[in-house]
C-alpha cells in the first residue's frame, strides 16, 4: 500500500509540474513588429523640400507607392502584432508613415496615420451565378448520366 501512495505523489507532481509549464502566458503569446521600424529621429529629418534620394537614404525603399497626376506618395507602413501559440495573430498597432512629393520628386508634406485612421471595409458575399443556376457535385453527376 505505501508504494502505491508514493506511486500517486510522483505521479501527482509529474503532472503539476508539467500543467505549470502550459499555464505560463509568456510562453503562449509572441510580440513581434511586420514591416518598418520607423524610429522617431528619422521622421524627424523628413521635411519639405527634400529630395526623394535622400528619403531613400533615412528611411530606405517605401513598400508601397503611388501616383495622383503630378503628386506620388510612398508609404511605410510599422504593424505590431501578438501572435499566440496557437497561429492566431492579433493586430495591436499599426502605423502609417505617408511621405508626399511634387512634380519635382521633392517632399511636399508627411503624415502619420494610426490604426484608429484606418477604415473597416465589409466583404460582399453575393456570388454571380454561373449560366443562371448554381449546380452541387451531386447535380452536376447526375446530370452527366
Amino acid at each position: 500500500m505505501p508504494l502505491r501512495i508514493a506511486q500517486a505523489s510522483v505521479a501527482a507532481a509529474v503532472l503539476a509540474v508539467a500543467l505549470a509549464g502550459c499555464t505560463s502566458s509568456t510562453s503562449l503569446i509572441t510580440k513581434r513588429t511586420q514591416g518598418y521600424e520607423i524610429p522617431a529621429s528619422a521622421l524627424a529629418q523628413i521635411r519639405p523640400g527634400q529630395s526623394q534620394q535622400l528619403v531613400t537614404l533615412v528611411l530606405g525603399s517605401p513598400q508601397s507607392t503611388n501616383s495622383f497626376g503630378d503628386q506620388s506618395a510612398w508609404y511605410y507602413i510599422e504593424t505590431k502584432v501578438e501572435q499566440t501559440a496557437f497561429g492566431l495573430t492579433n493586430v495591436k498597432e499599426r502605423t502609417v508613415l505617408a511621405v508626399y512629393f511634387d512634380k519635382n520628386k521633392k517632399v511636399i508634406d508627411k503624415a502619420v496615420y494610426s490604426l484608429a485612421d484606418g477604415k473597416v471595409v465589409t466583404i460582399e458575399s453575393r456570388r454571380t451565378p454561373s449560366f443562371g443556376e448554381d449546380k452541387t457535385f451531386i447535380d452536376s453527376i447526375l446530370q452527366s448520366f
